[in-house]
């Protein structure tokens, strides 16, 4: 096992609220080695300014082009995941992140996701898709926990 601070994580999210929770998570891990991997839309074109940041396909699930699109993601992550041999795998989802978990589990990597902070009452498809991979599984809403009986809440990101 590698020592603390020569550990590489990998912040894995969709844009949007996803991206400005990850933000928030940004100062706890900077003192490893960390890069950040989203979507590529205009909001995050100055992202690579401020820390290593790798871009997916914005991908949406009303998309016509959604296969497509997804066969893109899993292609770029596996490029990513070879590329950076991530150590930890954080998420706060959305779609986009899936193939990269999966990858990260494939390769016997911790997997730590936060539930989307958007969803109180009812759980996200992502969410229940990594919950069964996942080591850390955290929920912002105790309501959540009745879907998730392993996850942890500590609370709010924000």
């Amino acid at each position: 096992m590698k020592k603390n601070k020569d550990l590489k994580i990998c912040l894995i999210c969709s844009t949007g609220g996803h991206l400005a929770q990850m933000k928030e998570i940004i100062p706890v891990v900077k003192q490893y080695r960390y890069i950040l991997i989203t979507e590529k839309n205009k909001t995050v074109e100055n992202l690579r300014d401020s820390c290593k940041t790798y871009f997916l396909v914005q991908q949406e699930r009303k998309n016509i082009l959604i296969v497509l699109i997804l066969f893109l993601n899993v292609i770029k992550s596996i490029y990513f995941f070879v590329k950076e041999q991530p150590d930890i795998i954080i998420s706060t989802g959305a779609g986009a992140v899936i193939p990269f978990c999966f990858l990260g589990k494939l390769f016997r990597k911790k997997i730590m996701f936060i539930e989307s902070f958007a969803k109180i009452k009812s759980p996200t498809l992502t969410g229940q898709l990594i919950y069964r991979i996942s080591d850390k599984f955290y929920v912002q809403w105790e309501e959540l926990l009745k879907f998730y009986p392993k996850a942890e809440y500590r609370g709010k990101i924000y």
